[in-house]
C-alpha cells in the first residue's frame, strides 16, 4: 500500500510540474517581451537558410507546410498566451523566409552555359572593373548575340543573361564604358561549381546574379559602339574608374592598391600578397567598404555638419540642428554607396546606417538590437540570398555582438563614461576595446571556420590599431588630399596617407607572419555551424539567466567540429587534380605545377597551408611515373590502394586493366575504358561530371560528392527535377552502396611485399 502510496505522489508530482511548465513560459516570455521582436528577422533568416540546407523541392515543401502546421498549432492551442503567439508568428517568418529566397531563385537565375565554348559575343557592357594587379579588366556583359566556332549561333539555345570576362589589358581598348557595345571572341565556360566539397561554389552566387557564363577574351577587343554620355549610372562608373586611376598614381603600387579599396571600394590594385595578409591578419573586413567605412563617412559628416552650423548662434538656437546634421550624413551615406559600386554589402551597410541615423533624428539610442534588427530584416526582405553568403553572416555578427555587449547591464556599469583622472579613463577605454575586440572574433571565429576553413588568433589585438589608424587617420586623410587636389595642394595630405597606410599594410604583414597566426579547420559541417549559430543568437537576444542556455549548442556544435575528421582525398571535378592527406595532416598533390588557387583550396580543406602540400611522389607509400601514380594508403587496420592518372597518353589495355582491378580507387580527368573496374571507386569523367567533385573519407569509409551538397537547387550540377532521394547510378549513395560489394582485403595486384601498386606507363 506503501508503494502504491508513493508511486501515486510521484505520478501527481509529475503531471503537476507538467502543468506548470505554461504558466513558467508565460512568466519567462512576460520578462522578455521587449526582445521577442527581435527574433523575427531571425526566423526570415532561419527559413532562408533552411531552402539553402534542404536538398530539393520535396524537403522544401516539407519545411513550409510544417511550419504552416506549427502557426496553425501556435494560435490555436495558445489560448491567447504570449508563448502560442510567439511560436506562431516565428513559424510564419520561417515559412516566409523559405518561400522568399524559392521564389527569387526562380525569377531571376538563369541557365548556365551548356557547356564550354570558344565563341563571338557581342554585347552592351553593363559594368566594368579594373584588375591592376593582375594586369586585366572584368566587364559584366549583357550579350546581344553569340556565335559559337564549329556550330554557329543555336536559335534553340537561349541566349545568355549576363556574362563575365576577364579581359587582359594587352587586348583592351579606349573606350570600354557602361553603355558601349563591343564584340569580344572568348572562352567561355558555365560557371564554376565547387572544386571538392567544401569549396567555395560560385555557381550559387552567378545564379543570383543573372550570370551565365564566364570566361577570358582571346583576341583584342572589337568596339562596336560607344558608350552614350547621357547615363547618370555611367556618370558615376566613369568617376568611380577616374577616381581609382587618380588614387594609384598619388601612392606607390601597395598603399595605392589599399588606398583605392578604401575610397572607391574597388580592390583590382592590391597584390595578392597583401590581400593574404590582410586574411591572415583579421584586417581582412578593411578593404571592403562595408559598415566600417560608411560609418566614419557618415560620422566625418555629421561632425563637420555640427560644427559648421553651430557657429551661427540664431540657427543653433532656432534650428534642430541634429536631424539636420543626420540628413547631411544620410546624404553623404547614399553618395558614397553609389560612388563605391553599391554592391550589396555596402547597400547592407547603408540600410542600417539610415535606421540609425532615423533613430538619432527621431531622438532615439543610436544604436539598439531593434534597430539592428530592423536592418536585418530589410536586408532579408530584398536579398534573402545574402543570407547563405559569409558577407551578410560576418557583418551582422559583428554589430549583432558589439550591440548585444553593451547593452549587458554589467559593461553598461564598468564601461560607462565618467568624472575622472585621464590616465584611468585611458585604461579603461583601452579594456573596453580590447573586450570589444575579443567578442567580436569569438563572434567571427565560426563563420570564418565554416566558410574558410581558418580561424585568425591576432585579429582582437591587430584591430584595436587597425580600425582606428584606418577611421581616423587614412581615411581623412585621403579626404583631404583628394579636395585639396583640386586646386594642387593634395601633395602633403597624400605623404600623411601614405605613411598610415604602410603602418597598415606593416600590421597586416608582421601580424600575419606571426607563427600560429592563422589557425586551419579543415571541416566545419551544416549542423555544428547551425548550432553555434543557434547559440550565439540565444546568448545575444536574451536577457534573462535563461540565455546561458545558449552556450549548450555552442559546446555541442564547437565538440562536433573538433571530433570531425576530415577527407583523406580530395578529387575535383574535372578529374586532373587530386589531393591525398596523410595520418600527420601532410598534404601531398598529384600534380607538381598545381596552380595557386587549387593548391591553397585543396589545402586549407585537408587543415594546412597552400604552402606546406608535397607531391604524391613523396608521400610513404607511393610509386609515380610520368604518366601515373600509385599509392597504398593505411587507415587504421585497413590497406587502400589508388591509382591516379597524369597525362593524355593511350591506355595500354594490357597494362591498364589488371592495375585498375588492382585499386580500390582510380581517379582520371580522362573518360576510363569500360574494362578499368578498380573495387570501389572509378572516378573518371563519366561519373564527375554528374557528382562534381569528391571528397573520400577512408577511416569510416564514405563520399561526399559536390552535387549531394547542392541537393536540387535550380544551380545546382543535377537536373532541377532530380530528388537527391532517389538512387541513380551516379548517385553518391550507390557509391557507399558499392563498398559492399568490394572487398578491400583482396590483396591481388600486388607487385611487392608492401603491397603497392606498380605505376602505370602509357603508349606513346
Amino acid at each position: 500500500m506503501a508503494f502504491g502510496a508513493r508511486q501515486t505522489g510521484l505520478k501527481e508530482g509529475s503531471f503537476r510540474a507538467l502543468r506548470a511548465i505554461p504558466a513558467r513560459l508565460e512568466s519567462w516570455l512576460e520578462a522578455e517581451r521587449t526582445q521577442l521582436p527581435l527574433w523575427l528577422p531571425v526566423g526570415f533568416v532561419g527559413g532562408v537558410a533552411g531552402w539553402f540546407w534542404l536538398p530539393g523541392a520535396r524537403a522544401w515543401q516539407g519545411l513550409l507546410l510544417s511550419m504552416a502546421a506549427l502557426a496553425l498549432a501556435g494560435f490555436a492551442f495558445g489560448r491567447g498566451g504570449r508563448a502560442g503567439r510567439a511560436i506562431a508568428i516565428f513559424a510564419l517568418s520561417v515559412g516566409v523566409g523559405c518561400g522568399l529566397v524559392w521564389w527569387k531563385a526562380q525569377c531571376v537565375g538563369v541557365p548556365p552555359l551548356a557547356r564550354a565554348e570558344i565563341a563571338r559575343v557581342t554585347a552592351t557592357i553593363d559594368r566594368v572593373e579594373p584588375l591592376p594587379a593582375r594586369e586585366a579588366i572584368r566587364l559584366t556583359l549583357l550579350p546581344q548575340t553569340l556565335t559559337a566556332e564549329g556550330r554557329g549561333s543555336s536559335a534553340d539555345a537561349p541566349l545568355p543573361r549576363r556574362i563575365r570576362i576577364n579581359v587582359p589589358i594587352e587586348n583592351a581598348v579606349t573606350g570600354l564604358m557602361p553603355g558601349a557595345v563591343v564584340s569580344i571572341r572568348a572562352r567561355l565556360v558555365p560557371p564554376p561549381s565547387a572544386a571538392v566539397p567544401g569549396a567555395y561554389d560560385y555557381s550559387a552566387v552567378a545564379w543570383f546574379a543573372g550570370i551565365a557564363a564566364t570566361g577570358k577574351a582571346l583576341d583584342p577587343v572589337t568596339l562596336l559602339r560607344p558608350a552614350p554620355p547621357s547615363r547618370p549610372s555611367q556618370w558615376l562608373a566613369d568617376a568611380r574608374i577616374a577616381l581609382t586611376a587618380h588614387i594609384l598614381t598619388k601612392l606607390p603600387p601597395g598603399p595605392a592598391g589599399v588606398a583605392a579599396a578604401l575610397i572607391t571600394g574597388d580592390m583590382g590594385g592590391v597584390t595578392q600578397g597583401d590581400n593574404d595578409a590582410f586574411r591572415r591578419s583579421g584586417l581582412a573586413h578593411l578593404l571592403s567598404v562595408s559598415g566600417l567605412h560608411l560609418t566614419a563617412a557618415v560620422g566625418a559628416t555629421m561632425f563637420l555638419a555640427l560644427r559648421l552650423l553651430a557657429l551661427w548662434p540664431r540657427l543653433a538656437l532656432r534650428a534642430p540642428l541634429l536631424l539636420i546634421a543626420a540628413g547631411c550624413g544620410a546624404v553623404m551615406g547614399i553618395a558614397y554607396t553609389l560612388l563605391t559600386g553599391a554592391e550589396v554589402p555596402t547597400v547592407r551597410s547603408l540600410i542600417a546606417a539610415l535606421v540609425v541615423l532615423a533613430g538619432v533624428a527621431l531622438g532615439r539610442e543610436a544604436m539598439t538590437l531593434r534597430l539592428v534588427a530592423a536592418g536585418a530584416l530589410v536586408c532579408v526582405l530584398f536579398w534573402p540570398e545574402a543570407v547563405a553568403g559569409p558577407s551578410f553572416q560576418l557583418s551582422f555578427a559583428a554589430i549583432l555582438s558589439i550591440v548585444a555587449l553593451h547593452e549587458l547591464r554589467w559593461t553598461r556599469l564598468t564601461f560607462e563614461k565618467r568624472e575622472e583622472a585621464w590616465p584611468r579613463r585611458f585604461v579603461r577605454e583601452l579594456v573596453a576595446l580590447l573586450l570589444t575586440g575579443l567578442v567580436v572574433e569569438a563572434a567571427l571565429a565560426p563563420i570564418a571556420i565554416f566558410h574558410f576553413h581558418r580561424a585568425g588568433l591576432y585579429g582582437a589585438a591587430a584591430n584595436i590599431v587597425a580600425i582606428p589608424l584606418t577611421t581616423f587617420v587614412i581615411m581623412p586623410a585621403e579626404a583631404l588630399a583628394l579636395l585639396a587636389d583640386i586646386v594642387g595642394l593634395g601633395a602633403p595630405f597624400w605623404w600623411v596617407a601614405g605613411k598610415a597606410l604602410a603602418l597598415l599594410l606593416w600590421i597586416a604583414h608582421s601580424v600575419g607572419s606571426l607563427p600560429g597566426a592563422v589557425t586551419f579547420v579543415p571541416t566545419m559541417s551544416r549542423a555544428a555551424f547551425a548550432l553555434v549559430a543557434a547559440g550565439g543568437l540565444w546568448l545575444a537576444l536574451w536577457r534573462t539567466r535563461a540565455r546561458l542556455l545558449g552556450a549548450l549548442p555552442i559546446a555541442i556544435g564547437l565538440a562536433m567540429t573538433l571530433a570531425a575528421h576530415p577527407a583523406e582525398i580530395f578529387i575535383t571535378g574535372d578529374g586532373r587534380h587530386l589531393a591525398v592527406r596523410g595520418p600527420d595532416g601532410r598534404v601531398a598533390l598529384l600534380r607538381e605545377r598545381t596552380g595557386d588557387y587549387m593548391r591553397d583550396t585543396l589545402s586549407e580543406l585537408s587543415g594546412r597551408e597552400g604552402d606546406a602540400a608535397a607531391a604524391l611522389d613523396d608521400l610513404p607509400g607511393a610509386r609515380c611515373g610520368p604518366d601515373s601514380c600509385a599509392a597504398i594508403l593505411v587507415r587504421g587496420d585497413r590497406i587502400w590502394r589508388l591509382l591516379a592518372t597524369r597525362s593524355a597518353y593511350r591506355i595500354d589495355r594490357a597494362t591498364m586493366e589488371p592495375a585498375c582491378a588492382a585499386a580500390d580507387i582510380v581517379a582520371s580527368d580522362r573518360r576510363l575504358p569500360d574494362w578499368c573496374r578498380p573495387r570501389w571507386i572509378k572516378a573518371d569523367p563519366a561519373l564527375l561530371r554528374r557528382t562534381g567533385g569528391l571528397a573520400i573519407h577512408l577511416a569510416r569509409p564514405g563520399v561526399t560528392s559536390v552535387a549531394e551538397l547542392q541537393g536540387a537547387h535550380p544551380w545546382a550540377m543535377l537536373p532541377p527535377d532530380h530528388d537527391p532521394a532517389l538512387p541513380s547510378r551516379s548517385d553518391p549513395s550507390s557509391i557507399k552502396r558499392a563498398w559492399a560489394t568490394r572487398d578491400p582485403w583482396d590483396d591481388d595486384g600486388r607487385d611487392d611485399a608492401r603491397g603497392v601498386p606498380r605505376p602505370v606507363q602509357y603508349s606513346r
